[in-house]
């Protein structure tokens, strides 16, 4: 079984909802081919605990002429998905109608240009840490037939669906990353130790909270009082619960942070600056 990414409410009007659907019969499937498929505009997504990720994706769409795609008993879109098309282990759904333009036509088929939002809820979209990977996008076509007149005693619900993939390169969805800093003791005599404590958390989408990352390489940066950028101090290793701790001499009054450049499942962090006096 699967979702299907459109559903019919009682009054008629689109309502993608996720119903499950069954595997489409072979004798419905349109000729139908999605092209130059680009989620994110090619970059990862990173996706926090909290907040919904907008997601784009474009795509060209050539379909038959004399089919009709209407977004209340037609949907053609695409989704995203991990595993296999046929055992989606997880899917990303579009939850509103595409935007597409006409871009050619001939005697028995119709190009159009396509763009489309994925919205990604962690809270509905992310379970576990199996979904910080790599994803796949699929080309999607269903259609439904609805009788919700009870009066002669019968109603009726039937739909099939359609599905294409792997299309394009698909999109890395990553876990978001969070970074503090803190220096002391402030103020600190010239020529004095500084500890810098910091920590590296980062989403679970499991517990819907943020974690300690452990064994990861984070940076010390130093920005003196005036200047436009920082530099580099030293590297440092998170241990038990993403906790970071060094140690350096006091120079000059400045900013100390934290940066993390990511991994393959997480998204990359900067703590913000925090200012020290030297005196």
């Amino acid at each position: 079984m699967r979702k299907l990414a459109i559903g019919i409410a009682a009054s008629g009007a689109l309502a993608l909802t996720g119903l499950v659907a069954p595997t489409a019969s072979a004798a419905t499937t349109p000729n139908l081919v999605f092209s130059d498929v680009t989620v994110n505009n090619g970059k990862a997504v990173t996706v926090g605990t909290a907040a919904t990720v907008k997601v784009p994706v474009t795509y060209t769409l050539t379909r038959p002429s004399d089919l009709t795609v209407d977004y209340k008993t037609t949907f053609a879109g695409v989704l995203l998905y991990r595993g296999t098309l046929s055992r989606m282990a997880n899917e990303i759904d579009p939850e509103a109608v595409p935007t597409c333009t006409t871009t050619a036509t001939t005697d028995t088929t119709v190009t159009e240009s396509c763009k489309e939002i994925l919205a990604i809820d962690p809270a509905a979209s992310l379970y576990s840490a199996s979904d910080a990977t790599a994803w796949k996008a699929a080309g999607l076509y269903s259609t439904i037939a609805q009788d919700d007149d009870d009066s002669d005693g019968h109603i009726s619900l039937g739909y099939d669906y359609d599905a294409w993939g792997p299309l394009g390169s698909g999109v890395q969805i990553k876990r978001a990353a969070k970074l503090t800093a803190d220096a002391a003791p402030e103020p600190v005599k010239k020529g004095a130790t500084l500890t810098v404590t910091g920590k590296l958390t980062r989403a679970d989408w499991d517990s819907g909270r943020y974690t300690g990352y452990v064994s990861q390489k984070a940076t010390l940066q130093f920005r003196a009082k005036g200047a436009s950028s920082y530099t580099t101090v030293k590297t440092v290793t998170s241990g038990t619960g993403g906790v970071l701790r060094t140690t350096t001499k006091a120079t000059k009054d400045g900013y100390y942070r934290y940066t993390f450049t990511g991994t393959t499942t997480t998204g990359s962090a900067t703590a913000a600056g925090d200012y020290v006096d030297v005196r």
